[in-house]
């Protein structure tokens, strides 16, 4: 390799990180719709592909957002958010079940949860590992819970201070993806040069969760820098009924992308960048390698603190009532809620009397208590 990688972590049985390959991991998400048989579709072909992990998404609607959430603009148009996410609600025996079809194919099985029950649900069917979203790296309650496990954390729409601040709750086996929450993601936003930076800030591998649809720049550039994983979303179809679906790579390009990885794994930087300057010209490249100082991007400026994770009411409070964890959540409030406070206040506010009475979904915020 022309850059060296940092110190490895483990993973189940793989190594990430320092000179082993990229983890490749095919983000099936919620491609399968619910149904076992599309899932086992999705993960065999991905096989086929040459990836080493799928990964998917345990989908309990209260622990993500309140039910008057509303309409949320996604890839595929406007959609009730709330009332998406419940249908996709399945039991740990669905999860249970892709486990061991995963495992049948020889590939890791990883599953992000999005709150407490979930994780626990993960964990009693015996992951080996876990993987947290953007929008949960400041849940702070569940990295505590998946402490005790190899962690894959995503930092999109995230500061460093925020990367920093969620490091201290995880394992020592931990590694980042760099990603750019917005769907789908630009290219030129992508700042790849900071994937060894934060590798070098954390000492940790770093890799990228990519959201744009080219299948190959970001995973391509990301190989070329050192980076140590690569997720991709993919699908059957992308005018599939996935709420990722549109932005999602096909298998054909998946099976691509794979191979490109693979060769880059052992080419120089200067030789895979003049490759792909040839293929997509040297101002796409200069844009898509950037600066290498983390900030967010200009497509996901609008979502934070409101696709991150705050303090919410989940009941009507009565004037006087205390705040508890039955009437109170750390929820994504997206952009028909007003944000509360930030999750690190949830223990000082616990208890506390409500200043006034406030309406389920609104964001507690101080003048409330």
């Amino acid at each position: 390799m022309f850059i060296n990688r940092q110190e490895s972590i483990q993973f189940g049985n793989h190594q990430i990180g320092g000179e082993n390959p990229v983890f490749i991991i095919a983000e099936i998400g919620t491609s399968h719709d619910g149904d076992i048989k599309k899932a086992e579709e999705l993960i065999i072909a991905a096989a086929e592909s040459g990836v080493d992990c799928v990964k998917f998404q345990y989908v309990i609607a209260d622990e993500i957002i309140h039910p008057n959430t509303g309409n949320v603009s996604l890839p595929g148009g406007d959609i009730p958010l709330y009332d998406r996410f419940r249908n996709l609600e399945r039991s740990a025996d669905f999860y249970s079940e892709l486990k061991k079809i995963t495992e049948a194919n020889d590939l890791f099985f990883l599953c992000t949860p999005f709150g407490i029950e979930s994780a626990k649900k993960l964990k009693q069917i015996g992951v080996e590992g876990f993987k947290i979203a953007s929008p949960e790296l400041n849940h702070y309650p569940l990295l505590q819970e998946v402490s005790d496990f190899p962690v894959i954390l995503s930092t999109g729409v995230s500061t460093l201070n925020d990367i920093e601040r969620a490091l201290s709750f995880t394992s020592k086996n931990t590694a980042l993806l760099h990603c750019i929450t917005s769907y789908p993601a630009p290219v030129e936003e992508y700042n790849l040069n900071l994937i060894p930076n934060m590798s070098n800030i954390f000492g940790i591998p770093v890799g990228v969760s990519d959201h744009s649809k080219d299948p190959l720049l970001i995973p391509s550039i990301t190989t070329a820098l050192g980076g140590s994983i690569i997720e991709k979303h993919i699908t059957l179809s992308q005018k599939g009924d996935g709420l990722d679906d549109p932005i999602a790579i096909t298998i054909d390009e998946l099976s691509l992308m794979c191979k490109k990885v693979r060769l880059f794994e052992n080419t120089k930087f200067a030789e895979t960048i003049s490759e792909l300057i040839y293929t997509f010209g040297e101002e796409i490249i200069k844009r898509t390698l950037g600066t290498g100082i983390k900030k967010l991007a200009y497509s996901e400026l609008s979502n934070y603190r409101t696709t991150n994770r705050s303090i919410m009411a989940i009941s009507d409070i009565e004037q006087g009532e205390p705040f508890t964890e039955k009437n109170t959540a750390l929820l994504r409030s997206e952009k028909s809620l007003t944000p509360g406070l930030f999750p690190e206040f949830y223990p000082v506010i616990l208890n506390r009397k409500a200043a006034q009475k406030i309406k389920s979904g609104s964001g507690i915020i101080w003048d409330y208590i």
